[in-house]
């Protein structure tokens, strides 16, 4: 069985956390810019998360999870996940990204996974620090998923990344099958694969054998 791991935020979903977050502080556009600078490579990504975070401080906790109840999961990616973890392989998601949203999103199209590794917007009186904490700040993808293989007991050969922005080539580099996600420019060249729906995803698996091919009714 394989191990597969999604990217968040601009893979299995076009929201972008921080931004919906941002948005109820009339602080958007200067995330979308930040997190546009960071997924081109041009900061790093600790830096940029650390900014983004701090224009979010005195959020109340209330709007926190009304911006968190706005991210989906992009067409098919419920049923995609549905149809891998049903077959007897491992998904994951590794996002810089907050696990409330991720929580919400997955909840909202009646799926799971089968770990988040995921980062956390502290909260203090009821408000946003401005801080972040977890590990994926400093850390990187590629460590969590040789982590979580080693844990499984599944070869790296048989690890499928998932991925669209710079954070994400660490995985991408080290899985077995690396799959870019519609990959920014600095991203595609680390990938073996390229697509840009969940549909097509899926019919990607099919034939690289790690899905049965889908029977219409």
């Amino acid at each position: 069985m394989s191990l597969i791991a999604f990217d968040f935020d601009g893979t299995l979903s076009n929201s972008e956390m921080t931004v919906l977050l941002g948005q109820r502080l009339g602080v958007a556009d200067e995330m979308a810019d930040i997190t546009e600078r960071a997924m081109n490579n041009e900061l790093s990504y600790a830096e940029s998360l650390r900014s983004r975070a701090e224009l979010l401080a005195g959020l109340s906790e209330d709007e926190a999870e009304d911006a968190y109840s706005e991210v989906e999961l992009r067409p098919d990616a419920a049923t995609l996940i549905d149809r891998l973890r049903e077959a007897g392989h491992t998904v994951a998601i590794f996002t810089g990204g907050f696990e409330r949203g991720v929580q919400r999103a997955l909840e909202a199209d009646g799926t799971s996974v089968d770990r988040i590794v995921s980062n956390r917007l502290p909260i203090a009186d009821g408000e946003l620090t401005g801080e972040v904490e977890g590990p994926l700040i400093e850390g990187t993808k590629d460590d969590q998923l040789e982590e979580l293989a080693g844990e499984l007991g599944v070869e790296m050969a048989d690890t499928i990344a998932v991925g669209d922005g710079a954070n994400d080539l660490p995985m991408l580099e080290v899985a077995g099958l690396a799959v870019g996600f519609e990959p920014k420019p600095a991203v595609e060249p680390s990938c073996d694969e390229v697509v840009s729906t969940m549909a097509d995803l899926g019919t990607l698996l099919e034939s690289r054998g790690v899905l049965a091919a889908a029977v219409d009714d």
